[in-house]
């Protein structure tokens, strides 16, 4: 029996079928995905707009060089998350496991980093509530930092959620589940970690460069 009909599941006509519906409910997915980080992505301009200064000012408190790091390190980590689906593709065990183990220490860095900036953020009175501490319209910045841990940790959610499923599939690969014929748990869950990348990318200027041209 191949590697490829050892992985046909049985309600499938056949295993291209079932790649195709596989990757079919992963773009539905990420389509709903895009409309609840876009529903963030709105409220946050919406109030962007409406305090325009305030934004910028409290944009100024977030660590530019931190972000620009962590910018650096997920862009890394789509890069080696692209060679381990290209290494299953061509049926290279342990490639894959390498630039996965690769990308889950990338995905680590990240979160390392963005968790330094959240105690950061708490050691300044900067998180929204009774201690929050602001010199300037307190209220208008308590929006944007309310903006600010909403979008970034469910991002960092994201993130975590994708550490386990890289996880899953390096156990998966030491067992010999995956093979040139059949490799689309690693292209899926590839294609979810684009898109958290993707989604960090849009977050980066909107939090961390809004403010910088005000000076």
């Amino acid at each position: 029996m191949s590697d490829s009909a050892a992985a046909h599941a049985h309600h499938f006509d056949d295993i291209e079928q079932q790649h195709e519906a596989s990757w079919l409910g992963m773009w539905v997915f990420l389509a709903t995905e895009v409309m609840f980080f876009g529903g963030m992505f709105l409220g946050y301009t919406l109030y962007r707009s409406a305090y325009p200064q305030a934004f910028a000012g409290a944009s100024n408190h977030l660590d530019i060089w931190l972000g620009t790091v962590n910018t650096a390190v997920l862009i890394c980590s789509s890069f080696t998350m692209a060679l381990a689906v290209r290494a299953a593709q061509l049926g290279q065990r342990k490639p894959v496991i390498i630039f996965l183990l690769l990308t889950i220490v990338l995905g680590t860095v990240f979160l390392g980093i963005k968790f330094t900036e959240y105690y950061a953020k708490f050691a300044e009175h900067l998180v929204p509530g009774r201690a929050f501490t602001y010199a300037g319209p307190a209220a208008a910045a308590q929006i944007f930092f309310s903006f600010y841990f909403a979008m970034t940790g469910m991002h960092a959610l994201h993130m975590i959620i994708g550490i386990g499923l890289l996880a899953s599939l390096i156990v998966k690969t030491g067992r010999g589940r995956f093979s040139a014929g059949y490799y689309t748990p690693v292209e899926l869950v590839g294609l979810y970690w684009h898109f958290v990348d993707i989604v960090w990318i849009f977050l980066f200027p909107l939090l961390y460069l809004v403010g910088r041209h005000f000076g």
